[in-house]
């Protein structure tokens, strides 16, 4: 066990050894890493030794807040878990929200170091600055919300905060995610599995002092209370509060941009039965939120599917779950869809993943490359009851949910079929937002570093035609001060695209809601982040330019590490089936995305971001400039 300090704490674990040790950084190491994911490379990058497996024991596994995690505002209470990913070719990048990230500053941390394998099952346990490891073998087995009930009842304590692995984790199901109160994840990239393999059951959380350090709490208070009040003249962050994520639906379908039938087509023509507005008028039972959060988008539903009850301990289905497990497989079933949910958040599984191999493994059931044999039922478009049963086979990994469980591509891989239904991007299956009707997410997708994901840039719409008009006083900031024609993917469109995709790597060090601060949209902008990084650290010379800075440098980390490992520009490839034209009806019927397109605009790309056009990679130039030097890639310059 270790004691309590203060201020700048990160406790490192040696899961094999058991030792745990505390260090305090400089504040100059938070000013250039900052924290979530930039701190969590730093330590990935200095202790994961070149060509670690993702289940090997010396894969290094980082969760992190940041200095304004657990501050009274709203849209800070995240964390980011990262470590060598057992899903996507390269780093794991996940962000999660809910009180645990909160929490874990008020017991005294700012972030934790795993590295290593316990012998047996284990939890680490900290409190009011204090840290210990403890057996985890009665916790072994059960779900997300029977292990939580009894580490509250044997700690005494009906506060504290968990972030944990279910079943999935456990039985290093490659899609597994990490889940704190049952409803929230550190869904993409497998971060459950690494944690299972280590035998961490849980991370657990408590800290009695509600504070963390701010230089200028009075300013912090007006920030909060100008933002709870901006709300209602804020249409998209007022619609978050009425119908989650979810209320985007609709318009995702206006557009030609909501998945169906495993991205054969933009529109689904069922999708009013299962939108945000249907959601709140019939399960939707409460609105929730994160710490210190007045946005409250988190749903929480109440219904049951086929006689068995959908519970509100388990939340409901965000934007991204009602597309993978609804219109992506074709199904239209909201309560069906909650309890797919519900499985995942059971299990602990990533919604995204699961149900986008899901509706792989159904078009190859619709051509014949799976059958009732191979499934041990019918398994087409548009069947409720097989995706749900799908969902638990892969948690469980029973029958094809053993092949399921590894995530489509690897599933192609191993059953030797199926490869010109995929979707992924280094492994990673797309999410919800289609790049046939927003051009530079498909340009995003392809050089992210951890694969397709939708949270990684600002959209196409904020800086297109008349809808850009709203936003483009925030976006000059940024230096991206005029309209960009719809569908382009011109070299100025490129240019937003890696501009925000800085601004929103700086969200994601930062460890910020997206749906609270960002670029564009949001309820605070750009020039407010600076005045919350300032009111926070008391940093009074912090700007626009240095928080771009930080983004640039965590996007490059996240990059050298992939080119460490000989991931480069040959892995950013987008999935054939992106090329061919789309079916079904609306704007994006007969669309397809143009290689030369994208190739172009990768080049231009990898030119602004200052990496080597042949290899993808951060030149030596661009490394030493963010003082990267140390990371000593070997390969980065081509």
């Amino acid at each position: 066990m270790v004691a309590a300090d203060t201020g700048g704490r990160i406790l490192h674990v040696d899961l094999t050894s058991g030792r745990l040790e505390v260090e305090s950084p400089p504040e100059s190491f938070f000013r250039t890493y900052f924290g979530g994911s930039a701190m969590g490379m730093y330590y990935i990058l200095r202790n994961t030794p070149p060509g670690t497996d993702a289940f090997d024991p010396r894969n290094v596994l980082t969760f992190m807040a940041s200095p304004l995690t657990g501050t009274p505002i709203a849209g800070q209470s995240r964390m980011c878990v990262s470590a060598r990913s057992p899903i996507v070719d390269g780093i794991g990048d996940s962000q999660a929200g809910g009180y645990f990230p909160a929490e874990l500053r008020f017991a005294g941390f700012d972030g934790i170091v795993i590295s290593g394998r316990a012998a047996n099952p284990v939890y680490l346990w900290l409190h009011d600055g204090e840290a210990e490891l403890r057996p985890a073998d009665h916790l072994w087995g059960m779900t997300t919300p029977e292990a939580e009930d009894l580490l509250k009842q044997e700690l005494g304590d009906k506060k504290i905060e968990v972030a944990q692995i279910g079943p999935a984790g456990e039985r290093l199901v490659r899609l597994a995610a990490i889940m704190n109160m049952s409803n929230r994840a550190n869904g993409r990239t497998g971060m459950g599995a690494v944690m299972g393999s280590k035998n961490l059951k849980a991370v657990v959380v408590r800290g009695t002092r509600k504070k963390v350090p701010l230089a200028d709490a009075k300013k912090l208070g007006e920030m909060a209370r100008w933002g709870a009040a901006e709300i209602p003249n804020n249409p998209d962050v007022i619609s978050l509060r009425a119908d989650g994520t979810a209320g985007v639906l609709e318009y995702q379908h206006l557009i030609g941009s909501l998945p169906t039938f495993n991205y054969n087509e933009g529109q689904f023509a069922q999708n009013e039965l299962i939108s945000g507005a249907t959601m709140s008028d019939t399960i939707l039972k409460a609105r929730e939120s994160c710490y210190a959060c007045a946005v409250r988008c988190k749903r929480v539903v109440e219904t049951e599917f086929e006689g068995r009850p959908v519970e509100p301990r388990f939340g409901g289905p965000e934007f991204e779950t009602l597309g993978t497990l609804g219109s992506y497989c074709g199904v239209s079933d909201l309560p069906a869809i909650a309890m797919g949910n519900q499985i995942c958040n059971l299990y602990g599984l990533d919604t995204i993943g699961t149900g986008a191999t899901l509706a792989w493994a159904m078009e190859c059931f619709e051509n014949g490359l799976l059958t009732e044999d191979d499934l041990g039922f019918s398994g087409h478009f548009g069947d409720a009851g097989a995706m749900v049963r799908l969902v638990e086979m892969i948690a469980k990994r029973e029958g094809i949910g053993e092949v399921l469980s590894n995530g489509s591509r690897r599933a192609a891989d191993l059953l030797g079929k199926g490869h010109a239904f995929l979707i992924t991007v280094k492994g990673a299956e797309a999410p919800a937002h289609m790049p046939q009707a927003k051009r530079s997410l498909g340009l995003i997708y392809a050089v992210n570093p951890f694969g397709a994901d939708h949270q990684s840039s600002e959209h196409d719409p904020m800086i297109e035609d008349r809808t850009a008009e709203l936003y483009l006083e925030r976006l000059a900031l940024l230096g991206l001060d005029h309209v960009l024609p719809a569908g382009s993917l011109g070299p100025d469109k490129v240019r937003f695209a890696l501009r925000t995709q800085q601004f929103y790597s700086f969200l994601d060090t930062a460890t910020l809601c997206q749906f609270v601060w960002g670029p564009a949209w949001t309820l605070y902008g750009p020039r407010e982040t600076v005045d919350f990084v300032r009111a926070v650290t008391g940093w009074s010379d912090f700007d626009v330019d240095e928080l771009m800075e930080i983004g640039e440098r965590r996007l490059n980390m996240l990059r050298a590490f992939n080119a460490r490992e000989g991931i480069d520009r040959g892995h950013d490839r987008l999935p054939a089936k992106f090329f061919r034209p789309l079916g079904g009806t609306g704007p994006t019927a007969g669309v397809a995305l143009v290689e030369a397109d994208i190739e172009a605009a990768k080049d231009e790309y990898y030119r602004l971001a200052g990496w080597d056009a042949l290899t993808g990679n951060p030149t030596p130039q661009t490394l030493s400039r963010l003082g990267l030097d140390w990371t000593d890639v070997g390969t980065a310059a081509g």
